[in-house]
């Protein structure tokens, strides 16, 4: 197993869109780097090369679902 290596790309600016990597023997595991602590994804190696393979793509984003439509209010009438 090795340490933690920073990604060679760290985002546009001050380059604060960092991702870090260590090699595991069998699997891969990525972390943020601003946040270590909260938890790592853990590939095997042949699905990390699939991972990294669809990043590269860039695709857009999803649009979000719509939100329901919210209901008329019930008007009642003279009792």
């Amino acid at each position: 197993m090795t340490g933690w290596r920073k990604s060679s790309y760290s985002g546009p600016g001050d380059g604060d869109s960092c991702a870090e990597m260590s090699d595991r023997g069998t699997h891969i595991a990525v972390r943020d780097s601003k946040a270590p602590a909260h938890g790592t994804l853990t590939f095997p190696l042949g699905v990390f090369t699939l991972f990294v393979e669809a990043l590269k793509l860039d695709l857009p984003t999803p649009a979000p679902p719509p939100e329901p439509p919210v209901p008329a209010p019930v008007l009642a009438g003279p009792p």
